[in-house]
């Protein structure tokens, strides 16, 4: 059963978004709020011929548990957002804010249980995950798929990196260039006093305070701190995040914590679903495909949920 619903109604960004319940509640149920990767993206997260948001509400769903998801506020405000200056625009009102009140909104409802509202943030979204829990969404636990606890800018090089291994000799001498500067320009924003990163472009429309003031708060910090319930999930083919370096970074951080729990996919990719051409630089032709979440991982995190519940 799926309801509209407004994350921050009464805000100056009132989002769209779904909760999908299960069919007869008879009791309070669990629920879980979905927090996007990066960029603009609608409450499915749609990706090419893909909405694993969608797959993810409507598995969850049918095995009693709540999901709450939504426009991210990127998706409907960017054009207000870059008006308002490049200080309007970091994760933490691109993403974090809506996600806690995503949170209050599942716990102030009655068919949910107050106790057992998480979180599942994919990507960039699942990087964040113990910063929203902290910062104010206080969940009863986190679910990260396909994050990392490396540095945002860390990620993006390695990308780069990759693809540049995947193309042709002509191509390859402009790319390298290219990477050379955009490091260039990562590299000189630790130096970088607030006011001079809210004026210096990195790339695009993004300017170097978006990554200033994420990297003031390290993702493996917040997981290293925390006790609460993580279930960390990642694909093997996956080409935007890896298991060699992303993975196994988590695994190293999480090293005698029993509250962490992993699960590494054969043949999934980013969006966990079956891998096709398996290359950074076929990711658009990748997500054309149209596929389905992994009925497995659904069902894992649905088992992961019942243990605490």
């Amino acid at each position: 059963m799926d309801e509209k619903i407004i994350i921050g109604e009464g805000t100056p960004y009132p989002l769209q978004g779904i909760l999908s319940l299960p069919d007869h509640c008879s009791a309070r149920v669990p629920a879980v709020v979905l927090v996007h990767g990066s960029g603009p993206a609608d409450r499915d997260e749609s990706i090419g011929a893909n909405k694993p948001f969608r797959d993810i509400a409507e598995g969850l769903s049918n095995k009693g548990i709540a999901v709450l998801r939504y426009d991210k506020r990127t998706k409907v405000y960017g054009k207000q957002l870059l008006k308002a200056g490049p200080s309007a625009v970091t994760v933490k009102s691109e993403t974090i804010e809506d996600a806690i009140l995503a949170a209050k909104l599942l716990k102030n409802d009655d068919r949910i249980d107050p106790d057992q509202v998480y979180i599942l943030g994919h990507s960039l979204g699942g990087m964040l995950a113990p910063r929203i829990d902290a910062e104010g969404g206080d969940f009863a636990g986190m679910i990260i798929c396909a994050g990392s606890p490396r540095l945002f800018s860390d990620i993006l090089l390695s990308q780069n990196e990759d693809m540049l291994g995947q193309l042709p000799k002509l191509l390859h001498w402009i790319a390298n260039k290219q990477i050379a500067k955009l490091k260039a320009k990562f590299t000189a924003i630790a130096g970088m006093s607030e006011e001079e990163a809210k004026q210096v472009k990195v790339f695009g429309k993004t300017y170097a305070w978006y990554f200033k003031e994420m990297d003031a708060h390290p993702a493996a910090d917040y997981l290293a701190r925390t006790e609460k319930p993580v279930l960390i999930l990642q694909g093997d083919k996956d080409f935007q995040v890896t298991a060699e370096k992303d993975f196994a970074l988590y695994q190293q951080i999480c090293i005698g914590k029993p509250n962490v729990s992993f699960k590494l996919y054969p043949g999934l990719n980013h969006l966990f679903m079956k891998s096709v051409y398996g290359r950074v630089k076929d990711f658009k032709k990748e997500y054309k495909v149209p596929q389905k979440v992994s009925a497995e991982v659904l069902a894992d995190i649905a088992e992961w949920i019942a243990r605490y519940d």
